[in-house]
């Protein structure tokens, strides 16, 4: 492991010792340097990586502060560089449909009426973008499963889409899922997602 590495996971340890949360102030590069023991162009270079992530910002006069991460920025920055690949992007793509389904399934079973009704009022919501109406659909599907690491994974794969097409379906997929849920067929959702793929490869031919 490099030096700024070590002294990275140090302010880490730091940030979470001091409870520190988005806005407040780190100390100073003199002070994180004299309380890690660290050299201080590694404590610079562990600063610039981390503010590089969107995670902390420097303002002038005033100091190091935390940032509420932005997930967006560090997939802006890292998609430039990933996506150049076309299989990669069809990986991402194919990834998140399959986590998707697999959300779809598990929700399948815990779903509450309140939720059903959350995501009928999505389908009758006109002002949505094509993209807010997917993101805000499959969020009550994910929220109801409860697996939040599932959920994680799906919000970077749906980050890293913005980046390679369109990443919503069309409006009688959404339509379709809520009539299988309320009709209890839960085979069906495998079949519906199977639609979508065969779209996928007619399309790309």
């Amino acid at each position: 492991m490099k030096v700024y590495e070590e002294v990275l996971n140090e302010i880490r340890d730091y940030i979470e010792e001091n409870d520190l949360s988005p806005g407040d102030k780190l100390p100073s590069e003199r002070e994180l340097t004299e309380h890690l023991g660290a050299g201080r162009s590694s404590v610079r270079e562990a600063l610039r990586a981390i503010e590089l992530l969107g995670l902390i910002e420097t303002r002038r006069g005033e100091g190091t502060f935390l940032k509420m991460y932005q997930p967006y920025h560090t997939v802006e920055l890292l998609s430039s560089f990933i996506l150049r690949d076309s299989n990669t992007k069809q990986d991402i793509v194919f990834s998140k449909r399959v986590i998707e389904k697999e959300a779809a399934k598990l929700a399948y079973s815990h779903l509450s009426d309140k939720e059903r009704n959350e995501l009928q009022q999505v389908l009758e919501n006109d002002q949505l973008t094509a993209e807010e109406f997917h993101y805000q659909f499959f969020l009550i599907i994910f929220n109801s499963g409860e697996n939040f690491l599932l959920q994680k994974i799906w919000h970077l794969l749906n980050d890293f889409s913005y980046a390679v097409e369109n990443v919503s379906y069309n409006k009688q997929f959404y339509h379709l899922l809520v009539h299988i849920y309320m009709d209890g067929k839960y085979e069906d959702i495998e079949t519906l997602f199977s639609s979508l793929q065969r779209e996928a490869i007619s399309g790309a031919e």
